[in-house]
């Protein structure tokens, strides 16, 4: 993956994953998890999570009975999970392992399944983007699916007006730089709050890359759509309203005029 010893290492050992779904990003994991059960083929198919850091995903998915392979560029992260996964002995992950989305180590057509829930914020270069798609595709079986995430070009400057931060003229220079040409640019030893080396995408820059790699039956959806701004942990902790508002971003999550507005957007083909 792209430079783990630079920047992007140096984010990661503040271990920002460990509790991020649970607590500021739990709009992201609740929705992400609602497009998984929509659009995984059911249990127990086999699912190539890419990128899958602690096993957000992966080990709930374990636990619903797919056959679940988490690979992650980070080995702290790859080691969390294959300790978490010794903690469900009935339901553990089919294997954890240090790799590259770029070069996945799978045969041909061996998943029904292909998460890249992360891999492309880190690669910088269009190429690597395309390099790991195209791997996602080869490891599938025909028909199979992937979801792929990308942040959103606009996110930092939402973000940073939500938060604030927008008003520091250090981070304004990183939001223009964002909305520019699209690479975050943060040294996370200065700032760890403020992300680290991440592409940001634009809708249309995202579908053209899946079809690129020769996908099919390509949608974007918005993950949290302009509701990550409206919205907290706390108030989604209350379940009447957290229904109300997964509700309500199901009715939107298509329009092509708000996918730019969601800190996150998720990418689903078929190969």
């Amino acid at each position: 993956m792209a430079d783990f010893e630079g920047a992007i290492s140096g984010y990661y050992r503040f271990d920002p994953e460990r509790d991020r779904l649970s607590t500021w990003g739990l709009l992201e994991a609740l929705r992400t998890t609602e497009l998984l059960e929509r659009f995984l083929p059911s249990a127990p198919a086999v699912v190539y999570d890419v990128g899958g850091a602690r096993g957000a995903y992966a080990l709930p998915l374990a636990r619903n009975g797919y056959q679940v392979h988490l690979v992650d560029a980070w080995p702290p992260h790859v080691e969390a999970a294959a300790a978490a996964s010794q903690e469900q002995p009935d339901a553990p992950l089919s294997s954890a392992r240090v790799g590259d989305a770029r070069e996945l180590p799978f045969d041909d057509d061996s998943a029904d399944a292909v998460l890249l829930l992360g891999p492309l914020y880190h690669l910088i270069d269009r190429q690597d983007r395309i390099r790991a798609l195209r791997e996602g595709h080869r490891v599938l079986r025909p028909g199979g699916i992937l979801l792929a995430a990308a942040v959103s070009r606009y996110a930092s400057t939402f973000d940073g007006v939500r938060g604030g931060e927008i008003a520091d003229p250090e981070f304004d220079v990183i939001a223009d730089g964002d909305v520019r040409d699209g690479v975050h640019r943060n040294d996370p030893e200065k700032h760890p709050g403020w992300f680290t080396l991440t592409f940001f995408h634009r809708p249309g820059e995202l579908h053209d890359e899946l079809a690129d790699a020769d996908f099919d039956d390509i949608q974007l959806l918005a993950i949290e759509s302009a509701a990550a701004y409206a919205t907290n942990s706390d108030r989604l902790a209350n379940a009447t309203y957290r229904e109300a508002v997964l509700r309500a971003l199901r009715r939107v999550e298509a329009v092509p005029e708000l996918l730019g507005a969601s800190p996150h957007i998720m990418a689903i083909g078929r190969a």
